[in-house]
């Protein structure tokens, strides 16, 4: 039917066009926040864009469903508002015969959110989890570079190498500055090694050079020449953390029968499989929400759709938390809210259908209601 394919285009192009401006201002968020976190040295500059990457992957999930939700409501609005659905009436067709196309569209998006929030979501966070440990857990040696001033990990100790010999795990113009018990200590040298002890370590050799120790205000305050200094630098892997809910696998929320933490993974579960029904959810309810009088051609079916979102989203993470907390069950928690949800957009349906019946009758059976 022309009007099915007609809708079903109109959605694509609007869902299309919705998603990227989420993705715009996603994009646009992280990229303010993680370069924040580059500066204050809690990420690696040089990861910030994988960062945003899989945030952005991660959250696609959540911009899918908003996506889907108000592309549905801005295409029947027009159509409302452009007397489109005038037509669609006059054919002898009815608001429920709208959902079977809908459906038909959204079906395949719906499956695409589920996948994105059961398998990329965990992946994308954990990646990113071990990115930012990987850098946090980096050893001294690793950012050495040649004409750069190096902080370490935590702060104790700065780096400076005018000139660097890889191969030959020789250095040249060295400057190193160290702040323990809160006494400075800085030692400079013209040149010097790596050496890799037998135990894994590995230190820097600084040959024939100066320290200073202390505050030069200080009476404490010492100068010191040597012909051989060595500062040790920590060497060690960095250690995969345990994984947080939201980086768990499918599999291991199942299966991990932990009774401290499995309140905690079947809230991440519930989490994960209320996305797409929310999805699901807010198609339905977007279908009756969109009615415009095509003569007043207000908006205010977009207010409502917010507040309608936001309390869906709300609600569905206030269960999710009941259940970590072991307050509601998952069985019991997992289906109320979508019900309710269903069953709203039902009763919308019904009275878009017939709206010179009493509202109360239109929830009645056909054959009922003849009686």
């Amino acid at each position: 039917m022309i009007f099915k394919q007609a809708l079903r285009r109109e959605l694509s192009f609007t869902t299309g066009g919705v998603f990227l401006v989420l993705v715009t201002i996603m994009v646009t968020t992280l990229v303010i926040r993680i370069l924040g976190y580059a500066a204050n040295g809690a990420v690696n500059p040089e990861d910030a864009i994988v960062l945003i990457a899989l945030a952005t992957l991660g959250y696609l999930a959540v911009l899918l469903t908003v996506s889907l939700f108000v592309a549905t409501l801005i295409v029947l609005v027009r159509w409302y508002k452009d007397s489109e659905m005038i037509v669609w009436f006059a054919s002898g067709l009815s608001i429920s015969n709208l959902i079977k196309p809908i459906l038909q569209f959204a079906t395949p998006l719906i499956i695409v959110i589920a996948l994105l929030a059961l398998f990329v979501w965990p992946w994308a966070n954990r990646e990113s989890t071990l990115i930012s440990q990987r850098f946090q857990q980096r050893d001294d040696v690793s950012m050495v570079s040649a004409g750069q001033f190096k902080e370490s990990a935590k702060a104790e100790r700065v780096f400076f190498i005018e000139e660097l010999d890889v191969d030959k795990s020789e250095v040249k113009n060295i400057f190193v500055a160290d702040s323990k018990n809160g006494r400075l200590s800085i030692a400079v040298a013209s040149t010097g090694f790596i050496q890799n002890s037998s135990g894994g370590e590995k230190s820097i050799v600084l040959n024939n050079g100066r320290r200073y120790e202390g505050q030069p205000t200080q009476p404490d305050f010492r100068i010191l020449e040597f012909n051989e200094y060595t500062t040790k630098i920590q060497g060690k892997d960095a250690i995969a953390p345990p994984p947080r809910d939201r980086e768990k696998t499918v599999f291991e929320l199942f299966n991990n029968a932990d009774p401290l933490i499995i309140n905690a993974n079947q809230a991440e579960l519930l989490w994960r499989i209320g996305l797409p029904i929310m999805a699901l959810g807010l198609v339905f309810i977007a279908i009756p929400l969109a009615y415009v009088n095509p003569r007043l051609g207000n908006y205010t079916a977009m207010f409502y759709a917010v507040l309608i979102y936001l309390i869906y989203s709300n609600l569905l993470n206030l269960t999710q938390n009941f259940v970590s907390q072991g307050k509601v069950g998952f069985f019991v928690g997992i289906w109320p809210i979508h019900l309710l949800a269903f069953l709203m957009a039902t009763i919308l349906i019904r009275n878009r259908i017939n709206p010179s019946v009493k509202w109360w009758r239109r929830q009645l059976p056909a054959s009922f209601g003849q009686k």
